[in-house]
């Protein structure tokens, strides 16, 4: 029987880059990123070579093979006949007298005279691949395959071509897909369990919380249609179960193949793991990943990413496929089993981890692994996919975003560069000199023109791109080449990366950025800063199929679609606290301005109305304070007016550990009562959970404006000749952020009660009040110490509201 006539039931899908890495590749791990982050101009050289390739070049197409493995090599035991369906795009096709020429282009910094024809079996294995498949479509005897490499930096092309007949590409293709299929039926498998699994999978608590179901239907309907959400859905909700439950029904019904649950702090990841793993414990099948980054990983943090000085890079792609399918038993891919499995396999583990990524069915990870163009992972967001992204906490994605999409360079590093190489490569530190003057004669001008003080400009600094796309070619050049060691070399490596950026944000460079020239102390930086992130951020979503972005503040709803690369046809859904508001005792203190140069004078008004807040239960009460200077002054007041209550506060720099002890002090049943003060916006201004006594109250000095300064105006003057609201988008909104974040951490269960003081005059204007939650029915006005007393007294002394 003939391969065609073959009976196929299931049909799995591998692309033939995939095919041939997992069952080709090997030898070291290099470091990867070098010379591989030029995607645009890679783009740009395959369109080049394509356009000037003549007439008879068809560029870009789409090949599929479907292989089936003869019956009689089936294992007895296999009830159904699987089969592989093998598909790419060919880079281009040359039509020729006798056939035609697979054409397989490869874009290189390297100079052209180090690549041979044995340069790299992967890149023929790709194109005798494609060369098969057209073979059989077009039913030829032979074919010519061609590896074209493009010089990036030169325009410079080398070629190599060699013929193969028909029998010799079918037999390296068939043995490709043998060795491939065994893993693919693995996988297929594994999906069937998984997806039975999960239309299994009944909702966990019985019943939804308030507000719940709408967001899981919500959050289906979107997947189904492949579309954006934004959600605000405050505490209580569960907003993570809420979520997660109907991605993973939508997985199963085949509407997405891979879910990325995207946090920007380790605390929310620990609570995705945790929901997940609640729902392994009741019969979910899932393969599920962290992803932890590399500095936390890494075995050997002293020690260079080189093959000779690492031995989990040396012979990496040798071991690695045998971890994969080891580690494949398991279903939570959490980082203590990324680690045990790494070294059980003598392999890097951030680098495992990354491969993991291919087969995990949710990978929870940080934004950047999605939206930085510095790290994220290209193996699935350079093309795109049927992907869904589930954004936690988005409120938090606007000024990461900002950071993700902008860079800058300070000039003494490149000054202390061009010192330490200057002894060892002469052409290297010629183009290090030529970035350090350019930047010199930026600061220079500088000065010149105002006076050693900031300077904002809308165009891109040419000459400087320049001398850093020299440098980048001159870096690569030595990397590449060079074996041997130099002290320096990890300083090269981090100034290549801080080019590439540079470069890469260049690229994107339009009316949404800037150029910031700033001189400082002891150096000068030229930042290009990404004043609005949203297009780049709608190009990002648009590599997956949908996306949730989702947080309980995120308010008001039209700001954040704004910024965050939302469209008149994104859905949008804002639900209420499923808790009783009678819980919640809310007071505005508006006769105290905490202004910048009024705080000076409010020091003894703040610490006693801190005092009479928490008078009248013994508990525990977190202050927010804008700055930790403020907090240092109130703190210094509050101390000496309040000697038997205990204080303690929130630090600059603070380890985990210390972090640890900070809410480890917020214990049940207290037996006096504990005041922390802690920033603003800080490490303790969300994402905490201190439930029943653990918390009494939350007192908030100031309305949370981010701190004033060069950025910040000129984020306000962009928007305000954008959309009119320059101060609103700059400060207010990100402001009340962080106020409502602080207020979120009072009431987490049905069960909490607690009181809220707000002080500052400001939340006493309607343009403040009409931000206000909807749960905020009732908000009570304090004039002074005693109506606060008594109005939280009163509070204090009325039975607790349960729900019915």
């Amino acid at each position: 029987m003939s391969r065609k006539e073959l009976a196929i039931v299931i049909t799995i899908k591998v692309s033939v880059r995939t095919l041939v890495e997992f069952v080709l590749k090997q030898g070291d791990l290099q470091p990867g990123s070098i010379g591989a982050s030029r995607a645009q101009e890679a783009i740009k050289a395959h369109q080049y070579v394509q356009s000037t390739s003549g007439l008879d070049y068809m560029p870009e197409v789409t090949l599929r093979y479907i292989y089936a493995k003869p019956k009689a090599q089936q294992a007895c035991d296999l009830s159904e006949d699987f089969g592989l369906e093998i598909s790419g795009r060919a880079d281009g096709i040359i039509k020729k007298d006798f056939g035609g020429c697979i054409d397989e282009i490869k874009t290189t910094s390297l100079d052209l005279s180090l690549i041979e024809e044995s340069f790299s079996d992967l890149h023929w294995a790709q194109a005798q691949c494609y060369a098969f498949m057209y073979a059989v479509q077009e039913g030829l005897e032979v074919m010519e395959t061609q590896l074209t490499y493009f010089q990036l930096d030169m325009a410079l092309i080398k070629r190599f071509s060699r013929s193969f007949s028909l029998t010799e590409l079918s037999e390296f293709f068939f043995s490709l897909a043998e060795r491939y299929l065994a893993w693919a039926i693995k996988l297929q498998k594994w999906s069937e369990v998984r997806d039975a699994s999960i239309r299994a999978m009944q909702f966990p608590f019985g019943k939804y919380r308030p507000g719940q179901r709408e967001l899981a239907v919500a959050v289906y309907q979107t997947i189904k249609q492949s579309q954006k959400l934004f959600a605000q859905a405050p505490t209580g909700i569960g907003k993570t179960l809420g979520t997660l439950f109907p991605a993973l029904k939508a997985m199963a019904e085949g509407l997405t193949v891979q879910i990325f649950y995207l946090t920007a702090k380790t605390i929310t990841r620990t609570v995705a793991e945790k929901s997940l793993t609640d729902l392994q414990k009741r019969g979910l099948a899932i393969k599920r990943l962290t992803l932890t980054a590399k500095r936390k990983l890494c075995f050997l943090p002293e020690a260079t990413c080189q093959p000779e000085d690492c031995p989990y890079a040396r012979g990496y792609y040798d071991r690695m496929r045998g971890a994969v399918e080891d580690l494949f038993s398991e279903e939570a891919w959490t980082r203590q089993v990324i680690e045990s499995f790494a070294h059980k396999h003598s392999i890097c583990p951030f680098e495992f981890s990354l491969e993991m990524a291919n087969w995990a069915d949710i990978v929870i990870c940080d934004y950047n692994y999605v939206f930085d163009p510095r790290v994220y992972l290209r193996r699935f967001f350079l093309d795109g996919g049927e992907y869904t992204f589930l954004v936690d906490e988005a409120h938090n994605l606007v000024d990461r975003a900002r950071e993700m999409f902008s860079a800058e360079l300070g000039k003494e590093s490149w000054l202390r560069l061009k010192r330490q190489t200057k002894d060892d490569n002469a052409r290297l530190t010629k183009s290090v000199t030529k970035v350090n003057s350019v930047l010199v004669k930026e600061k220079k001008r500088c000065a010149e023109v105002s006076g050693n003080r900031e300077i904002v400009e809308k165009e891109l600094p040419v000459k400087l791109n320049h001398a850093l796309h020299n440098f980048v070619k001159e870096a690569e050049h030595f990397l590449k080449k060079n074996d041997h060691p130099v002290v320096w070399r990890e300083q090269l490596v981090e100034h290549y990366f801080l080019a590439l950026s540079f470069i890469r944000t260049a690229d994107s460079y339009d009316e949404r950025y800037v150029t910031y020239l700033q001189p400082t102390q002891d150096d000068f930086r030229v930042k290009l800063f990404c004043l609005d992130p949203s297009v780049r951020l709608k190009e990002a979503l648009g590599r997956g199929r949908a996306a949730v972005l989702f947080s309980a503040t995120l308010s008001p709803m039209d700001y954040f679609m704004n910024v965050l690369g939302g469209e008149e046809a994104s859905f949008k859904l804002k639900l209420t606290s499923p808790f009783p508001a009678e819980n919640l005792c809310l007071l505005i203190n508006d006769r105290i301005s905490t202004k910048y140069k009024q705080r000076a004078s409010t020091y003894d008004l703040v610490a006693e109305a801190i005092s009479a807040a928490v008078f009248h239960k013994e508990g525990n009460y977190l202050v927010y304070f804008p700055s930790y200077e403020y907090l240092q002054q109130v703190y210094l007041q509050f101390r000496a007016q309040n000697q038997p209550i205990s204080v303690i506060c929130q630090t600059p720099g603070m380890e985990e550990e210390e972090r640890d002890e900070f809410l480890a002090a917020f214990a049940t049943n207290p037996e006096q009562t504990l005041v922390g003060f802690a920033l603003m916006g800080g490490i303790f201004g969300e994402g905490i959970d201190l439930i029943g006594d653990r918390l009494s109250g939350v007192i908030v000095v100031g309305v949370g404006l981010p701190q004033m300064g060069m950025e910040r105006d000129i984020i306000r003057s962009y928007y305000e000749t954008t959309s009119r609201q320059g101060y609103e988008f700059a400060y207010m909104y990100p402001g009340l952020n962080k106020v409502l974040q602080a207020v979120g951490r009072v009431i987490r269960t049905e069960e909490d009660r607690g009181i809220v003081l707000l002080i500052d005059q400001r939340f006493s204007l309607s343009a403040y009040k009409k931000l206000f939650p909807a749960e905020w029915k009732k908000v009570h006005y304090a004039v002074d110490a005693e109506s606060i007393r008594k109005i939280i007294g009163s509070f204090w002394a009325e039975p607790k509201y349960e729900l019915k």
